[in-house]
């Protein structure tokens, strides 16, 4: 498989809750990060870390990725598109762009980078319902 088509399956799992078949896309030491300000943000490390990101993320807030593109750049896959959601706590409702940078070695995953518009994700969280 190509990285795109093992990214492309990597979201076909997230889709599905296929927690089994996202770890074994993932290098036993693969990396995840997101922005520090979020719940769920930080750095996550091994397979172990994968899962607790998720759980946190899961924890928070409902949502889907939808991807508007996908383009390989050397050992990187970097997809664009848009997070949907709920907030869990409140029922905000969420709706903004988001960029995941993808490195792949040997057909894993060793690092996952989420980017969104951490100020926005923060006003939903901590909105009034």
């Amino acid at each position: 498989m190509s990285n795109i088509e093992i990214i492309k399956e990597l979201y076909a799992a997230f889709a599905s809750g296929d927690v089994d078949r996202i770890l074994e896309l993932c290098d036993p030491d693969c990396v995840v990060l997101q922005d520090d300000a979020l719940p769920w943000g930080g750095r996550y490390e091994g397979l172990d870390g994968v899962a607790t990101f998720g759980l946190a993320l899961g924890g928070t807030v409902d949502s889907v990725v939808t991807s508007d593109g996908l383009f390989e750049a050397g050992d990187r896959v970097i997809q664009f598109g848009r997070s949907r959601g709920t907030v869990l706590a409140n029922g905000a409702v969420f709706d903004m762009p988001e960029v995941h940078v993808w490195t792949l070695r040997n057909g894993m995953v060793t690092t996952a980078e989420f980017y969104t518009n951490s100020h926005a994700m923060l006003d939903a969280l901590n909105k009034v319902s």
